[in-house]
């Protein structure tokens, strides 16, 4: 029995998803400080506010374009591009929000593990290469189904905006 060619993009079934289409427009990691989403998000001028959490020099905020429910990204207030340029309360503030994250998500997700990283420039794969900010993306047990296996889409069980809900109530208790 032949299996079909998983690589073949005429094996794999559409599921549309139009709001990435944004994400892709923006031409993904060429934004300067005065369009990119994260500097909008941290001055309060974002259409859709996602954040969390707002600190003196970091914030945490729901990512728009999320791996799993629940995943968010901590990023500096200022538009700074790598992590060795950060100053030490900018490292130190990504440090205590990452850990305050981590937290919140296990109450609110039941969350049992983290992929926790940053892509720091284009070629690593960052997609706002000029915005430093780390991914907390919460794991658990068997989360990887049948789903990105066979049908090569991912199925997110719960709005952004309910997500952002629950960890507003909990954050920082």
């Amino acid at each position: 029995m032949n299996q079909p060619d998983s690589l073949d993009p005429s094996n794999v079934e559409r599921l549309w998803a139009p709001h990435r289409a944004e994400y892709l427009d923006n031409q993904a990691g060429t934004y300067d400080a005065e369009n990119c989403p994260f500097c909008l998000e941290s001055s309060g001028q974002s259409d859709e506010q996602l954040i969390i959490h707002r600190g003196d020099s970091a914030f945490a905020v729901l990512n728009k374009f999320p791996y799993s429910t629940g995943h968010l990204l901590i990023c500096t207030n200022r538009h700074v591009a790598l992590y060795d340029e950060l100053t030490v309360q900018e490292s130190d503030e990504i440090s205590l929000l990452t850990k305050q994250a981590m937290i919140s998500l296990r109450k609110v997700t039941g969350a049992q593990g983290f992929n926790i990283g940053m892509n720091q420039g284009a070629v690593s794969g960052a997609g706002i290469a000029g915005h430093l900010h780390q991914h907390v993306v919460p794991r658990w047990p068997a989360d990887s189904n049948f789903m990105p296996i066979i049908a090569h889409t991912k199925v997110m069980p719960e709005l952004l905006t309910d997500t952002r809900s629950k960890l507003l109530e909990i954050w920082g208790k």
